[in-house]
């Protein structure tokens, strides 16, 4: 599946309409693998059937290949292969979603040639996580050298990516604040659950960078510390019910999206850090999307644990069509 180099520019947004699209809910899509005893090679009719239904349900975009889109577990070939397969499913131009690809080596020059692929192979964006690797290292100065040089250097806009829980490194406020100057540093996805810090990132930002949340059970939260949208996991199995909590927040009924991030955030907290990417798929299985299987040395979710999200997925729907049946009967009135 050979592209274009110049696909990229085919597909990039406009700055402006580009940050409107992250003032929404974003899919941090999964890689689905074969399954079967003999192959675990990415499952690419899969990926395509998965955005088919996910372009009907009100996200703002997608942001592929990061933490949970198992980007470590993919070779080379592999990252350019998913990227253009997602990039065929995901309506582009004007009226289109946001499309954003992870990145990241663990050197400025290695992150930097990841970037050109993934931009020549037709991304709007970037999503680009701290090294973390010689982790003593890795001080808020060197992370502004990091993501400088990295800035300069992209063809298409970055996003900084702080996620402390894998990589033991955070992008602290302060350090945001500073890079938000860049003109080609656009946002931040910070997938703590530190509304506090949160907040004094919104507070030291311009109002025009977007600064997003990564952390699904803290969604309502860090809206109103002042996030401009979510790229969430847990969305992928759920994304009405994420893309209906942004909007209800927005709209001013903060109970209505109270009753339903009561509901998303245990769900949330299962896919993530309780069961892992094998629970997220799970997940996605049984919500009529294809969830795969994950690589090794990564594993599926046991029966306890996929009833538990079987059930905590059953509750979070059914409050959920509750609370739309509660709408059209008041709008019937």
């Amino acid at each position: 599946m050979n592209q274009d180099p110049q696909k990229s520019s085919q597909h990039a947004s406009d700055p402006n309409v580009l940050a409107q699209k992250l003032r929404g809910i974003l899919l941090p899509l999964t890689t689905p693998f074969l399954s079967d005893a003999t192959s675990d090679k990415f499952d690419g009719r899969a990926l395509r059937e998965n955005l088919s239904k996910w372009n009907l349900t009100g996200v703002s975009g997608y942001a592929i290949l990061g933490s949970t889109g198992e980007r470590v577990h993919l070779d080379e070939r592999e990252y350019v292969e998913v990227i253009e397969t997602a990039r065929e499913g995901v309506p582009g131009g004007r009226d289109g979603l946001a499309f954003i690809v992870g990145a990241g080596q663990q050197s400025t020059r290695g992150t930097i040639n990841e970037i050109k692929k993934a931009a020549a192979a037709g991304a709007d964006a970037v999503l680009v996580i701290t090294p973390h690797f010689y982790r003593a290292a890795i001080t808020q100065e060197s992370l502004i050298t990091y993501y400088t040089a990295v800035a300069d250097a992209s063809p298409v806009p970055v996003l900084l990516y702080s996620m402390p829980a894998l990589t033991g490194i955070k992008i602290e406020p302060a350090t945001i604040a500073h890079l938000s100057e860049h003109p080609n540093i656009i946002g931040a996805k910070d997938s703590s659950a530190d509304i506090k810090g949160f907040q004094e990132t919104v507070k030291l930002c311009p109002r025009d960078f977007a600064v997003m949340t990564g952390n699904g059970t803290v969604l309502l939260d860090a809206l109103k510390a002042g996030a401009t949208g979510g790229i969430l996991a847990v969305g992928c199995a759920v994304p009405e019910i994420c893309v209906e909590i942004f909007r209800a927040f927005n709209a001013g009924e903060e109970e209505r999206a109270a009753v339903l991030q009561s509901k998303l955030t245990p769900l949330a907290a299962a896919v993530t850090t309780r069961f892992g990417i094998g629970g997220l798929k799970a997940a996605l299985d049984m919500s009529g999307y294809k969830g795969g299987a994950v690589r090794a040395p990564l594993r599926p979710p046991d029966e306890s644990a996929r009833a538990e999200i079987g059930l905590l997925l059953e509750q979070a729907k059914a409050t959920f069509a509750t609370v739309l049946e509660k709408t059209e009967s008041t709008a019937a009135v």
